[in-house]
């Protein structure tokens, strides 16, 4: 039935900045955008990989506030293949860092860092010993 996550959508406060950060630090290139009748951007597409994206909608302009009770959209996950490389990359890029890069509890190693709206990313390597590795081997199809 399913076969991968799509998307994930995020409303920005100013598309064009969050656009800019997606495709400058993080590297993902833009794949399309969408316009009303009037020309106006209504969407962006970031292409993270095969089959991935991450959907820009304009127009945002009251911020969402997490805390660890709350319900709900908590942050986003990219995988990398060098956790290092990773780090160096987007620190030279200009990424904030959130939380400087770890081994967590899963024994997956990470770091955080957030975009232009506050949004926060996961930056996660999965070594063999990692959970999510021995998952993917155990369910992958």
């Amino acid at each position: 039935m399913v076969t991968a996550l799509g998307h994930i959508a995020l409303r920005t406060k100013d598309i064009e900045e969050t656009a800019r950060f997606y495709r400058e630090v993080m590297g993902f290139p833009e794949a399309f955008r969408m316009h009303d009748d009037n020309g106006n951007t209504t969407t962006i597409y970031m292409y993270v990989s095969r089959s991935q994206f991450l959907e820009l909608f304009p127009g945002g302009n009251t911020p969402d506030v997490h805390t660890p009770e709350t319900i709900g959209y908590c942050h986003v996950c990219f995988e990398v293949d060098s956790l290092e490389e990773a780090y160096r990359t987007l620190k030279e890029r200009g990424a904030p860092i959130d939380r400087e890069p770890k081994t967590g509890f899963s024994k997956c190693l990470q770091f955080w860092t957030h975009d232009p709206d506050g949004n926060s990313i996961e930056i996660m390597q999965l070594p063999p010993e990692s959970l999510q590795a021995q998952a993917n081997a155990r369910l992958a199809k």
